[in-house]
């Protein structure tokens, strides 16, 4: 019976490792692709990645600091809206600088209230002297010379002391100008028309001409980040050092975009080079790296079309046509 047994655990044993071998021994089919990857489209074409920017003539995208510091008081704009040349953003309180202000302000209103008198007292003198040399001359006994000469002598301190408020005011409207100068800093503006990409700091945050500390990445970055109206964008792609060799005359230069996970893909129109190789430091933000592996940025313009969202920032695959 124990015989019996042993035969028919080692029969169940077997049944269930040639059933556990056939189990495992199946090849999962792999999932599709979520979407296609970025075919080459050009016979001889060099990859590069590509950061989405708003179009600029110049440079990258608009990063606003404020050159005053002091926590914020208001924000008037949001992220994403448009807004014109001079448009109030951000106002940082300025309860400290404000008071300075219009105390110089009220300096100078007193200042100007005694030029304005001391300019009819001059004319009083004046008068008075002119009608004593007047009947001086008519007949000089009529006036004595003591007279005279006092008559003249508060002509010139009147003189004098139009002088002294006129100085006074010159220095006064200097300083009353450069405090309110420094006034208007505590609210910034939009240098030109265009969008608000991005809004750093909340009421009640401290900023300073550093910028805003981000608690994400625990840095200084722009208080304010904004970009051109929406209606065309750049692509800013990276060309290996290696590779620049093999670019095409720029003239002629072609480009594809293909936008990470979707199937579309788009030209791009040629807009400049920037001409001087840099370290690849621009998309990763690594300030140190092991590899010293140097980049020349293109820039390409382009139209996205209205059913697809793209972003400034976004990072895109580019093939640029070579040699």
């Amino acid at each position: 019976m124990r015989n019996k047994l042993v035969f028919f655990a080692s029969a169940i044993g077997a049944l269930l490792a040639i059933f556990s071998a056939f189990v495992f021994g199946q090849q999962p089919q792999p999932l599709p692709p979520a979407y296609s990857p970025a075919a080459n489209p050009y016979a001889r074409g060099i990859y590069s990645e590509g950061i989405v920017e708003s179009a600029q003539t110049q440079g990258e995208n608009i990063n606003i600091y404020p050159e005053v510091a002091g926590p914020i008081a208001r924000v008037l704009v949001s992220e994403g809206q448009s807004v014109r040349k001079g448009d109030i953003l951000v106002m940082i309180d300025d309860s400290v600088q404000r008071p300075t202000t219009e105390q110089q302000k009220a300096q100078l209103d007193v200042t100007i209230a005694q030029i304005a008198n001391a300019k009819a007292m001059l004319k009083s003198a004046m008068d008075t002297l002119a009608k004593q040399q007047r009947a001086f001359a008519a007949d000089p006994r009529s006036i004595s010379r003591d007279v005279l000469d006092t008559a003249r002598n508060a002509a010139d301190i009147a003189q004098t002391s139009l002088q002294v408020f006129e100085r006074q005011s010159v220095e006064q409207a200097k300083a009353y100008a450069a405090s309110a100068a420094l006034l208007a800093k505590y609210t910034i503006r939009a240098p030109v028309d265009g969008v608000v990409f991005a809004m750093q700091a909340a009421p009640g945050s401290y900023v300073s001409p550093q910028g805003a500390y981000d608690t994400y990445t625990q840095g200084s970055t722009p208080l304010v980040v904004m970009g051109t109206r929406p209606g065309s964008l750049e692509v800013r792609t990276y060309i290996d050092e290696i590779l620049i060799p093999r670019l095409q005359n720029s003239k002629t230069m072609t480009a594809e975009m293909f936008v990470r996970g979707t199937d579309i893909h788009m030209p791009l129109t040629f807009e400049r080079i920037q001409p001087y190789v840099s370290p690849k430091i621009e998309l990763s933000d690594q300030r140190q790296e092991l590899v010293d592996v140097r980049v020349l940025p293109i820039i390409f313009r382009f139209t996205p079309p209205k059913n697809l969202s793209v972003f400034p920032g976004q990072l895109v695959d580019v093939y640029v046509r070579a040699n």
